[in-house]
């Protein structure tokens, strides 16, 4: 069966999102050095640091679900937490290698967010933790942005910008942009696509923590995880016409 082109084209994306990000360590190690440096973790950079991992951990929550087990899961999230983006790209571009629409009615993104096997075993028994640790993230995120602001001033100064902080929010937006795919194959208008994606690009992980609280509050606990991940008009991973 062809490969559908929006296949192909979410395969090429993250692919050159990956090598971009790769790219941009590899220069910046080149150029300025080791990023273990004690004069690099400035406020600023720490707060962004923060708001990077908490963006990771909401990844690897995603990660934790897509594994078939622990020792896969736990690779992963460990090359997630060392490399970022870089792996959160690679992690996305193997899955879509791995999905295979069994007609035009499937759309390829329900496929890459479901978990492989039998979905009715995978049960939301943990919405209610979910809640309060996404529920915590988001509130100490955004103490982090509020502390730093009356302490350190705004972070819009020329002087932040040294190398390891363009790479670091390289490295953040692009795993931003992993999340507002889907957020965007998530919601049902473009009106609060662009909505929740500005807010995004604007107050990252504080954003990503109070999204996936709201979706966590729309389901049971009873309902399966994919209710989570797909659209309102996704089921099984299938489309449906509307």
């Amino acid at each position: 069966m062809a490969v559908p082109g929006t296949l192909v084209l979410w395969r090429a994306v993250f692919a050159a999102l990956g090598v971009l990000m790769v790219g941009t360590l590899v220069y910046t190690c080149a150029t300025d050095g080791s990023p273990f440096r004690p004069e690099l973790l400035t406020p600023w950079m720490t707060a962004t640091l923060v708001d990077f991992y908490v963006n990771v951990i909401a990844i690897s929550a995603w990660v934790i679900y897509k594994e078939a087990n622990w020792i896969s899961s736990a690779i992963w999230v460990v090359l997630l937490v060392c490399f970022g983006s870089a792996t959160t790209c690679a992690y996305i571009v193997k899955k879509l290698f791995e999905v295979t629409p069994a007609g035009p009615t499937q759309d390829p993104l329900d496929l890459l967010l479901l978990r492989q096997g039998n979905l009715s075993q995978r049960k939301c028994s943990c919405v209610i933790i979910g809640r309060i640790v996404f529920s915590i993230l988001g509130i100490f995120m955004a103490a982090v942005v509020t502390y730093t602001v009356i302490t350190d001033g705004l972070p819009f100064r020329k002087d932040l910008l040294t190398p390891w902080m363009a790479a670091t929010l390289i490295d953040f937006y692009i795993n931003v942009f992993a999340i507002s795919v889907w957020v965007a194959h998530k919601e049902s208008t473009w009106i609060s696509t662009v909505i929740w994606i500005c807010l995004l690009i604007c107050f990252g992980s504080i954003t990503t923590c109070g999204y996936i609280v709201i979706q966590l509050f729309q389901v049971s606990y009873q309902d399966p995880i994919y209710h989570v991940l797909l659209n309102s008009h996704s089921k099984y991973g299938i489309t449906t016409a509307p």
